[in-house]
């Protein structure tokens, strides 16, 4: 199937999804639509690693703002969110490659990933709360990542950190000159290629269940907290004006 935003390939048990909405890969519904075809196409594949990459110069500078409003915001998470039950579903390994920003939803997209590779270019961040919301899939696995202190810090801060910091704080497996990270990459992956599938997705669910990690419920959750309490505030939607207008936001709330 062609796509329009994106790239996907199969190379035996190894798929390559690439976003390609060049200079920055934000994401848009169509955009985020076109990702959950693609995952949906790999559903009952033989796969032992999922691979997400972008071209340009950012992994991705995060959801379009301007969808965020209106009656919009609910198709825009049911898609968003879509991308990361999908990728449950899939049950494979999946390894981010991160060349460059990666912030708000493009951070959560890199975040979810159970590994990911880094240029020393390479950005972290969640700057939604400057503009009146919060990052849900942040909210959830920030704090499962990196502890409860440091997620509430940089969820809150909308604070952007580079790739050393981010992999001290084990959102990010390795750093890597740029120049060297599509080969840091593919040295990760064939690792996962040369082991067995089926031992592979039973250890990644095994490790989750350790956790007793059920992250569709903390999802709703926060989903519910998103739709039905933030995004019906005066404040998220100040916010989110004052961005798109480029001025200060004038907040409600003290």
């Amino acid at each position: 199937m062609a796509y329009e935003h994106i790239k996907l390939e199969k190379e035996g048990p190894l798929a390559t999804l690439t976003l390609c909405r060049e200079p920055l890969n934000v994401l848009n519904i169509a955009m985020m639509k076109e990702m959950n075809q693609a995952l949906d196409s790999l559903t009952g594949q033989s796969l032992k690693c999922l691979l997400i990459k972008a071209e340009g110069k950012a992994f991705s500078a995060g959801v379009d703002v301007g969808e965020h409003l209106g009656d919009q915001v609910k198709e825009m998470i049911e898609v968003f969110h879509g991308i990361f039950r999908r990728m449950d579903d899939l049950g494979v390994i999946s390894v981010a490659q991160v060349q460059g920003a990666a912030l708000g939803g493009g951070c959560e997209l890199a975040a979810w990933c159970d590994l990911v590779v880094a240029s020393e270019k390479a950005k972290f961040g969640q700057p939604e709360i400057l503009v009146g919301v919060f990052p849900p899939i942040a909210a959830l696995v920030f704090p499962r990542q990196m502890g409860y202190k440091k997620a509430l810090e940089l969820i809150v801060t909308g604070d952007v950190i580079g790739a050393a910091e981010a992999k001290d704080m084990g959102m990010v497996n390795q750093v890597v000159p740029p120049e060297e990270l599509e080969a840091a990459t593919e040295a990760m992956v064939g690792k996962l290629l040369n082991l067995s599938g089926l031992v592979l997705k039973l250890t990644k669910k095994s490790i989750e269940g350790g956790l007793m990690d059920d992250k569709s419920r903390g999802l709703e959750y926060i989903e519910n907290v998103y739709l039905d309490e933030l995004m019906k505030s005066n404040d998220a939607e100040e916010g989110l004006r004052a961005f798109l207008e480029k001025r200060k936001p004038a907040w409600s709330e003290s």
